[in-house]
């Protein structure tokens, strides 16, 4: 019998998405659930709508004066959050605050509810900086559930695990130097690819020297090299024992995204998410949350986010 896992899931959550053929499409959350709800009953998951953050919780990570300014161009319609590649668009600020909103309703659940493992689709907005947005991601609620794991919740060990073809540079420089958030992250080597970072000797700074883990990947590696990589993660978690563990489940790591460069097929997904849902009832009485990321291929998202949600429901799965 699998566990449920919660999915927040509602159109205020499918807003978020940019307009004129974007690639971050306000299509990619409706592929998804089709996906899920195809593949299977409502015996594998629990629906639970998002929310609209509060100021307040978005800005236990971003500051005010960012915030002011993604008001301000919300209301304006148009202009850009960054250099290019984030765009405004009337209710942008509700859109991004619904990400935030839906990730820390889902860090609720986990944290207080019978269900302690849970997916969000569109979120993992793993880019933005605490004063900027940046690579189509306005907030970042991954570091919003961090800091609130963190401050409200009084834990010191949260365990974020990105498989995002991008390197999670927001998450990454925003905790860089705090030992509380550890950080792993294989992703395609940044000499290739946006945002650059990601090295292998960018490992924490001052007391958190030594508590991140960045896993840069040759253009072209498929799940044989995702699995060499794999290993080095589950030392990590074994080494930190963690609290909580959090997934971003970037898709645009599997062969056929159209502004990548890796060729995992969505079993790496799955793997990646029953290893960590079996770390997360050793070390976290079973709490996990994962987030979808990125992903610009319609079809690979949605298989590699619901055999995340298959990962999480069934950890003796064997997909790798």
């Amino acid at each position: 019998m699998v566990d449920q896992v919660i999915v927040i899931c509602g159109e205020e959550l499918a807003n978020y998405g940019f307009p004129n053929r974007h690639p971050f499409g306000t299509d990619r959350y409706d592929v998804f659930m089709e996906e899920l709800n195809n593949s299977h009953n409502e015996s594998y998951f629990v629906r639970r709508p998002s929310r609209l953050a509060t100021r307040v919780e978005i800005e236990q990570f971003h500051t005010a004066e960012y915030v002011d300014r993604v008001v301000e161009l919300s209301a304006i319609g148009s202009g850009f959050l960054d250099a290019g590649d984030t765009p405004a668009y009337p209710g942008v600020y509700e859109a991004a605050g619904h990400t935030v909103g839906g990730t820390l309703e889902a860090l609720t659940a986990i944290m207080e509810g019978a269900i302690p493992r849970a997916f969000i689709p569109i979120g993992g907005l793993h880019h933005a900086a605490r004063n900027g947005a940046a690579g189509f991601c306005v907030f970042n609620d991954c570091s919003v559930a961090i800091e609130v794991a963190m401050n409200h919740y009084g834990l010191d060990r949260v365990a974020y695990v990105d498989i995002d073809a991008h390197h999670g540079d927001g998450v990454f420089y925003g905790f860089e130097s705090d030992p509380r958030a550890l950080f792993a992250d294989i992703h395609e080597d940044g000499r290739f690819l946006y945002p650059g970072t990601g090295s292998r000797s960018e490992t924490g700074i001052g007391a958190a020297e030594g508590t991140k883990l960045n896993i840069p990947m040759e253009p072209g590696s498929g799940d044989e090299a995702f699995l060499k990589a794999w290993e080095e993660v589950e030392a990590y978690i074994e080494a930190s024992e963690p609290q909580l563990l959090l997934l971003n489940a970037g898709a645009d790591s599997l062969a056929g995204d159209p502004i990548t460069h890796l060729e995992y097929s969505e079993n790496a997904h799955g793997h990646a998410a029953v290893r960590l849902r079996q770390y997360a009832d050793r070390y976290c009485e079973g709490r996990i949350l994962g987030m979808g990321g990125g992903g610009y291929n319609r079809r690979n998202l949605a298989r590699a986010w619901t055999r995340v949600v298959e990962g999480f429901s069934d950890p003796t799965l064997n997909v790798l």
